[in-house]
């Protein structure tokens, strides 16, 4: 059975930052896609980046392109979110999600297996 467990949320005021971190166990992700999602409330969950993880390519969501990081450690099992300048709106609780092999779509029911969630907030 694939968990995955995220960590690193906190409430952080605007433009300051914070790292996420998601460690999976159960499963060796080196073949598969890893995303991070978010929730805010009353709102949809939608997606936030994604990593191949065998080959690093990374894909965002314009809302964070150029604030927002993902990476991987293939060792450790652990795929991560670096937030920088961070806004009020990205408050939200943040999921880590996986998908066998490669995923190009972001749509939430595209992934397999989901963590439990990390709230962020940012206040203004």
């Amino acid at each position: 059975q694939v968990q995955l467990l995220e960590s690193g949320g906190g409430l952080v005021r605007a433009g300051g930052s914070l790292r996420l971190s998601c460690v999976a166990s159960g499963r060796t992700f080196s073949r598969d896609t890893m995303g991070w999602f978010r929730q805010a409330p009353g709102k949809e969950r939608e997606f936030v980046a994604r990593i191949i993880t065998w080959n690093g390519s990374t894909y965002y969501a314009d809302a964070v392109k150029g604030r927002f990081t993902i990476s991987r450690d293939n060792a450790k099992n652990t795929v991560y979110l670096q937030m920088n300048s961070l806004k009020p709106e990205d408050t939200a609780v943040y999921y880590c999600a996986g998908a066998r092999g490669v995923v190009l779509s972001t749509a939430p029911i595209a992934y397999d297996y989901w963590g439990q969630g990390t709230q962020v907030a940012v206040s203004s």
